[in-house]
């Protein structure tokens, strides 16, 4: 895999704090300090001018505090929160932050949260076309970490949506495949008759749906949720598929 690098900014109101992670930073040869900040407006003012791949946010801030800054970054921008307020992180991964440290941590613990960043990055700048579905409708070409992969439609067994990327799951392989693109893109692409959006964030294929259980679909021990909004199209297909008493 081509090398990633990373820019990042340190945004903390506490000097030591800062410090702490900028060592932490020189450590870790993917990463390039940009800025050093003591509070989310100074960041702010930086990033209207500098782009910045990643942020090490604290959250308790005065002003402006890293949950509220976080949701008015730019859309490339991402963030792994630091803080010692631990009943923030469920609200940190609201805002789709990639990681949560608790204060104090250490470089472990910090590499553990950069090397996410690191998977990411790889995969949104590693892609410049996400995928090209072929006109017999029987495989995909997908780009991921770089390469080009023939995936056979009839070995798929979900596609799962994660905002910017897709997890693709397959029949016989633990681990999903990764591709940068957008869910409602790759619906209108697919053949219809075998697949169907069921979730904002699925789309299953319906030869693999082994049982319904009152609003869950479950595919290789995977439990999915029918959502209210795809649930009469969903239905449709069971009655018309179903043997009538």
């Amino acid at each position: 895999m081509e090398s990633v690098q990373i820019t990042c900014m340190i945004v903390d109101d506490e000097p030591m704090a800062v410090n702490l992670v900028e060592s932490y930073v020189e450590k870790t040869p993917y990463l390039t300090l940009k800025k050093k900040c003591n509070s989310a407006i100074e960041a702010m003012q930086f990033l209207n001018t500098e782009k910045v791949d990643l942020l090490f946010l604290d959250i308790q801030m005065p002003d402006l505090t890293g949950i509220e800054f976080s949701k008015m970054l730019p859309k490339h921008s991402r963030v792994i929160f630091t803080t010692a307020f631990d009943q923030y992180a469920l609200e940190g991964f609201k805002v789709e932050a990639l990681d949560y440290l608790l204060k104090p941590f250490d470089y472990a613990e910090f590499l553990t949260a950069a090397n996410k960043a690191l998977e990411w990055f790889s995969l949104v700048k590693g892609n410049t076309q996400s995928s090209v579905v072929s006109e017999e409708k029987e495989f995909l070409f997908v780009k991921s970490e770089y390469k080009q992969l023939r995936i056979k439609l009839a070995d798929v067994l979900y596609f799962e949506g994660l905002k910017d990327y897709i997890k693709i799951w397959l029949k016989d392989n633990p681990k999903p495949i990764l591709t940068l693109m957008s869910l409602k893109s790759l619906e209108e692409e697919l053949p219809n008759s075998n697949f169907m959006r069921v979730h904002r964030s699925f789309i299953v294929s319906l030869k693999y749906v082994e049982v319904i259980e009152r609003s869950q679909i479950i595919i290789n021990k995977q439990r999915i949720t029918v959502s209210e909004q795809y649930k009469s199209r969903f239905l449709d297909y069971i009655n018309d598929n179903s043997l009538n008493s």
